[in-house]
């Protein structure tokens, strides 16, 4: 039993070895930055290269002199730690640091900017990796709006603490406000209910095998028609990321719910060695 228990533990707690991880959406420099759960799933995960995907660090708060805390720094730092280690890292801007852009080709510090780029699997599949924005109608055709809608989600997140005491007072389970919201006020305009399916037919029309994307904050894994669509999610509430295992293998990795298996085994060892 106490052999089969340390067995699991380890199995919880060792460091990840993956081929690839794309990221997305992490938000640096705003309060809604999941800046610990991230570094949590950096130290614990290794990769070959880390494609970061857009939306990185938030110039629209930025230049609102939005503070830059500790942990974001931190963000930064291990994963220069990791280039510097022999990590490729990849940037491609996003809308929120569209001001990278410019240096598109070149690398920064090591890590090499890119408005887009090929990925291509250990099992040979080839995945067009790119933030998404250019394929969303309301950054396209509205970028005010957009900006609206930014400011709009700082204030729904304030109010998301007193909205999830009231569902669980109520009995209701847990439910995210802001994202739905968010993306039922962008399906409303008509806009960006053509995302994933505009993502796919450009994939299809480049004649890859599938899109890798952000944007949206909507972590998605699926096939359609032949084509694989993922999209990393984020790092202000979900906390989710792609990763490509030495096989090809893609998957989404929910972090907070690798960090709650490991808080549930962490809490049950004693007891379970007490009663060994």
């Amino acid at each position: 039993m106490a052999g089969l228990l340390r067995s699991e533990m380890r199995t919880i707690h060792q460091r990840r070895r993956n081929r690839t991880l794309f990221i997305s959406d992490l938000h640096l420099a705003t309060r809604a930055c999941r800046a610990q759960t991230l570094l949590d799933f950096l130290q614990n995960n290794d990769a070959d290269a880390i494609y970061l995907v857009g939306d990185i660090i938030d110039f629209w708060r930025v230049r609102r002199g939005a503070p830059w805390p500790p942990a974001h720094n931190e963000v930064v730092q291990t994963l220069l730690r990791k280039m510097r280690s022999g990590t490729r890292v990849v940037l491609i801007p996003g809308n929120h640091d569209e001001g990278l852009r410019e240096f598109c080709g070149t690398c920064l510090d090591g890590i090499e900017v890119l408005r887009e780029c090929v990925h291509t699997t250990a099992d040979g599949r080839r995945l067009l990796v790119v933030h998404g924005d250019e394929f969303d109608g309301v950054v396209r055709y509205a970028k005010w709006l957009a900006f609206l809608g930014d400011r709009g989600t700082v204030l729904l997140r304030r109010l998301k603490v007193p909205v999830q005491w009231a569902r669980r007072q109520l009995g209701f389970e847990a439910w995210s406000l802001s994202s739905y919201l968010k993306l039922k006020a962008k399906t409303a305009i008509n806009f960006v209910g053509q995302f994933e399916h505009e993502l796919i037919e450009e994939a299809r029309r480049r004649g890859v095998d599938g899109v890798v994307c952000g944007h949206i904050h909507h972590a998605a894994q699926r096939n359609v028609g032949g084509i694989q669509y993922l999209n990393c999610g984020d790092w202000v509430e979900s906390c989710t990321a792609i990763a490509e295992d030495a096989a090809g293998r893609l998957q989404i990795v929910r972090w907070p719910e690798v960090m709650r298996q490991r808080q549930l085994a962490a809490a049950t060892a004693p007891r379970l060695q007490g009663a060994a």
